[in-house]
């Protein structure tokens, strides 16, 4: 087994590893079905799912379900946990829907994006290996747990009786806003794509004037959102559902979002006046709010 082999290997034990000890801990006081913690079974349901996909993806060498499997499996835990555990209030309901919501239109998007594209030239190299292919569909099965933790331990929790007061209500808000910053950030870069006038430019308009990547600036704004609506009803080890804010912030700044395009950005664009007066005075992520 070659070097990269092995190294996907390890990866993938180490993600696996990485979701049981947060689901052991954020299971601690959690509801159980037939004597197995809720949110554990959610975990183990997030990478069962990928690695139920991976198989005939991988047969086909074709990567096109893959960001619809992470978008369907939100969905999937989401409504299990609230149709298996014992009891749900109002809050677990309400996570439910936040999740779903936001699911359902991220998911969406990347069909109708991917559809159009024909493929994804992420995966042109990685396809070709099969422990390599499965490694993607392992941490995808580690992001949508970590992503969805929060959420995630408070519905497992049941019924607390805790009810959502003001501060559930503000976390609601600043979902709500997130969410709409992040789908008027697309749609914009879309219509943007969509206009031949612009082939070969970049977008500096809408939003996209106040912040180079305003859509991931919603995306983490909106999972802010979601633990504060679950933190009131978190306790001891169960705190680790604040992962879920924090690991999508280290993700999308120092992983795989804003470094990636900034590269990609640089690439293509770098020395073009028009392009480094942009950098210059636009944020990369938090939007400025004069004009």
């Amino acid at each position: 087994m070659d070097k990269q082999k092995l190294v996907s290997l390890a990866t993938v034990i180490v993600a696996v590893v990485i979701g049981a000890l947060v689901a052991f801990a954020g299971s601690q006081g959690g509801a159980t079905v037939a004597g197995i913690p809720l949110f554990a079974l959610a975990v183990a349901a997030a990478f069962l799912i990928q690695v139920l996909v991976y198989v005939p993806s991988a047969a086909l060498k074709t990567e096109r379900f893959f960001d619809l499997t992470g978008s369907l499996t939100f969905i999937i835990v989401s409504i299990g946990i609230v149709l298996m555990a014992p009891s749900v209030d109002l809050r677990g309901v309400v996570l439910a829907l936040m999740v779903v919501i936001w699911a359902i239109r991220l998911g969406s998007f990347l069909f109708v994006r991917i559809h159009k594209s024909g493929s994804d030239d992420r995966f042109d190299e990685l396809k070709t290996s099969k422990i390599r292919f499965l490694q993607v569909w392992v941490l995808q099965g580690l992001w949508v747990s970590l992503t969805a933790a929060a959420a995630w331990i408070a519905m497992s929790n049941g019924s607390s009786g805790a009810p959502i007061g003001w501060v559930g209500a503000v976390g609601i808000a600043i979902w709500a806003l997130g969410l709409a910053i992040e789908i008027i950030a697309d749609a914009q870069k879309t219509a943007f794509k969509a206009d031949p006038d612009n082939e070969g430019s970049f977008i500096r308009s809408g939003l996209w004037s106040r912040s180079r990547h305003p859509n991931y600036f919603g995306e983490i704004v909106l999972w802010v959102g979601v633990a504060i609506v679950a933190a009131p009803v978190l306790s001891g080890w169960q705190w680790v559902a604040l992962i879920s804010p924090i690991f999508v912030v280290l993700l999308l700044t120092k992983v795989s979002g804003v470094p990636l395009l900034e590269a990609k950005a640089d690439k293509r664009w770098g020395g073009q006046r028009a392009y480094e007066n942009y950098k210059s005075r636009t944020p990369v992520l938090i939007p400025r709010l004069w004009a």
